[in-house]
């Protein structure tokens, strides 16, 4: 989760969904940034099994070009991810895959520097919950933090522009 503090326009308010984390850096999809581009005009055999309003959304800046794609764990299925898999968009649609999101591009960090960035407060660390990469992106970032424990969750209140307080 951005802390308010961060206001690189991209990452403002961001939540993201880290996907892997280990001593060659770290990568993750952006959860609450939506493009104005659909699946069905990119990836149309897609479009049937897309949760939401069926548009992409974008996983971060690096690559905007390759696509990423997450759906429910089916029961069964062996994931790193608990209660996630990861969906090859270049195969044909299963029809046990439902509710997948589309995100163009990832967020990534090299080796220490989301340690570093961490250390200067510019994230916080949550719990994922398994529904989060389906959820509403709009007020994602606030409601994610409303669910912590603690002061967490009053920076969910925090304003866009303190100065106007």
């Amino acid at each position: 989760m951005a802390s308010p503090t961060l206001l690189e326009p991209i990452f403002h308010r961001a939540v993201i969904l880290l996907l892997e984390h280990d001593g060659e850096g770290s990568f993750g999809v952006i959860l609450n940034l939506e493009s104005d581009e659909s699946v069905a005009d990119h990836l149309p055999d897609w479009t049937e099994a897309v949760a939401g309003a069926g548009m992409i959304h974008i996983g971060g800046p690096v690559e905007p070009s390759v696509g990423l794609a997450l759906a429910p764990a089916r029961p069964g299925t062996p994931t790193d991810l608990p209660g996630l898999t990861l969906v090859d968009l270049e195969a044909a649609p299963d029809a046990s895959v439902s509710s997948v999101r589309v995100y163009s591009g990832y967020s990534g960090w090299g080796p220490g520097q989301l340690e570093s960035e961490l250390e200067e407060g510019a994230w916080y660390v949550v719990p994922a919950a398994p529904d989060d990469p389906f959820d509403d992106p709009t007020d994602q970032w606030s409601r994610v933090l409303r669910r912590q424990p603690g002061k967490l969750a009053m920076m969910a209140t925090f304003p866009d522009d303190p100065g106007l307080n």
